[in-house]
């Protein structure tokens, strides 16, 4: 018996996402070369320091513009509910691979990473543009310069310690991977992990009008 698919990510999404995905790997590179002295060998990834350096801050803007579009796409989506408080407090249950509550689109480490990717981007952004010497720099003093890039390194690193955590999970949870290449998951899958967001879609479906249509592969 062929398993049934749903759609989960249009192809516009997981372009976004992808796009968004190497920007930050490309950040996360030579911020922590500048950052660590150990890992300054890693500069040569772009050719020279100099250009790493160059290159650094016009790719941040790219990856903010591209999860600013993300940001719009799924706001509505990231607010907590109660049915979130029984996910969380059945969090030793999810660790094994065992869903609790009648959880929507994403469930609460979702939305939790969602919101803390929101709030480092802001900062990475502000704090980006005021130490950005090449353009910005002389409109501030230096003391701004300072806990600017105080702000900068500090959320650079919440942001990859998440993005570690929220990689680690696509790849525990299996078939989660699928749906960001792909574009589809199993309907067992939804029904296990995403049980009231599975409802939505299928009534959708079977009314006729589904955004999300139901698929066979």
């Amino acid at each position: 018996m062929k398993e049934r698919f749903i759609q989960r990510y249009k192809a516009a999404e997981r372009i976004n996402h992808w796009i968004v995905a190497g920007c930050f790997l490309l950040l996360a590179i030579s911020g922590l070369a500048f950052l660590f002295p150990p890992f300054f060998w890693m500069t040569g990834i772009f050719g020279t320091p100099q250009l790493a350096r160059m290159v650094h801050p016009f790719i941040g803007l790219i990856m903010f513009v591209g999860f600013f579009c993300q940001f719009l796409r799924y706001w509505h989506h990231n607010f907590l509910d109660k049915e979130d408080i029984v996910w969380m407090k059945g969090i030793t249950k999810v660790v094994m691979n065992h869903e609790v509550g009648d959880v929507g689109k994403y469930n609460a480490g979702q939305k939790g990473m969602f919101w803390l990717m929101t709030t480092c981007m802001i900062v990475l952004l502000v704090s980006g543009l005021i130490a950005w010497r090449q353009f910005f720099s002389d409109l501030f003093p230096i003391w701004a310069i300072r806990l600017a890039l105080l702000a900068h390194s500090c959320a650079a690193i919440a942001l990859i310690v998440g993005i570690i955590t929220h990689v680690y999970a696509a790849i525990w949870i299996r078939g989660t991977i699928r749906a960001m290449v792909e574009g589809v998951v199993t309907q067992t899958w939804a029904k296990k992990h995403h049980p009231r967001w599975y409802r939505e879609v299928m009534e959708k479906a079977n009314s006729g009008n589904s955004a999300e249509p139901q698929n066979d592969k």
